[in-house]
């Protein structure tokens, strides 16, 4: 699969703009703030339906505009030319900004899990170097964007868990303040009478349901990728992942009852997922968590092995190598990390962004098509 052309208008700093990209390897040169990263995302989003950077996405929406759109042509395993466009509009409701996202295949509408099917790229940035060592969020956040791309049935259920924990978890605060309102002087709200904790067991029901059906799902494709990850021979850094589960089920919701409401949040289920890396030491046979005993050296290795894990399972499960897109990494890597990622350049259309052309090598640029923003 070949991304061949990109068309942006209103999105981020792009006002309208057209790319086209060589079908093997493309070079975007520009200086910090420049738009490359804008650009990276743009493409991302095509693959995935939403940003990988934007805590609001009004702020993907120029300022000043009210529409953004971001179209592209993508050519598939049969030479077939496809349209894929997404639609970002701003409007006012209830005194608030709210933005609506429109998907488009070759003109037809499309949902979100469905539009997610057309298109794969595998991101590597500056800040996944983080994942290892930083917060649980961003390993389960690396776990969603892989299997997201590659399996319907875990985007339906990611959606439908993550309405079912809003639901519980507005539950639970109301539990919590009829808890305290009985406990005290007030009585308690009409239809939590005789509630143990303040839950009224029946709103709880369909919820729980809901979210132990889905959580179970979404567990079985975390663990098989994982499993996946171990089971695969490790070209740049042997180590083996540990899933750190939350297993979500109607014994373990009973178990933590009622420190859930104390806590008015639901306390177990795959939002509370995690995983290590730990890397082998064969003196002592025995191996040694990555992000407490691993010099950076070697996180940033096991995090190059991650990213060609996860190239690898998306051309596993859908046939085809993703597009390989790397975001200003070369600033952030030494001579030889550089040199382990040019060695994938060739295996799958790769779209670079840098803004020190100097750091890829002569030999190796000049064989890519180059793009140079303006200063």
């Amino acid at each position: 699969m070949v991304l061949k052309h990109i068309f942006l208008q209103n999105f981020r700093s792009y006002k309208k703009q057209d790319f086209e990209f060589d079908e093997k390897a493309t070079l975007i040169v520009g200086v910090n703030t420049s738009g490359k990263t804008n650009l990276i995302e743009a493409i991302s989003m095509l693959s995935s339906g939403k940003s990988f950077r934007a805590e609001k996405e009004d702020q993907l929406i120029k300022f000043g505009q009210d529409i953004a759109r971001i179209k592209g042509i993508v050519k598939n395993q049969e030479n077939e030319k496809n349209e894929f466009e997404i639609v970002l509009a701003s409007g006012e409701y209830s005194g608030k900004r709210n933005i609506s996202k429109k998907f488009l295949v070759n003109g037809v509408a499309r949902k979100r899990v469905d539009f997610a099917d057309n298109f794969s790229a595998v991101l590597f940035s500056p800040e996944d170097l983080d994942i290892i060592i930083d917060a649980p969020s961003l390993r389960r956040r690396f776990l969603d964007n892989v299997l997201e791309q590659v399996d319907r049935e875990y985007r339906i259920a990611m959606i439908a868990y993550a309405k079912g924990i809003r639901q519980r978890n507005a539950l639970l605060e109301i539990a919590r303040e009829t808890f305290r309102l009985g406990s005290g002087r007030a009585p308690l709200r009409q239809g939590y009478e005789g509630q143990a904790g303040g839950r009224n067991e029946k709103q709880f029901e369909y919820w729980d349901h809901l979210v132990i059906e889905n959580g179970g799902i979404i567990t079985k494709k975390r663990e098989e990728f994982l499993n996946f990850a171990n089971l695969t021979e490790k070209e740049f850094f042997d180590f083996a992942a540990f899933y750190d589960k939350s297993i979500i089920s109607k014994a373990r919701l009973e178990q933590y009852k009622d420190a859930e409401v104390g806590a008015a949040v639901t306390l177990v289920g795959p939002h509370r997922d995690d995983f290590s890396v730990s890397m082998y030491d064969n003196v002592l046979q025995t191996t040694h968590d990555i992000k407490a005993y691993g010099s950076r050296g070697q996180q940033r290795l096991a995090i190059l092995q991650l990213k060609l894990l996860e190239l690898l399972y998306i051309e596993k499960m859908l046939g085809y190598r993703p597009v390989l897109l790397l975001d200003d990494i070369f600033s952030e890597l030494d001579e030889e990390h550089i040199n382990l990622i040019l060695e994938m350049l060739g295996k799958q259309q790769t779209i670079i962004t840098t803004a020190h052309k100097e750091l890829v090598p002569v030999k190796i640029a000049n064989k890519m098509k180059t793009i140079e923003f303006e200063k």
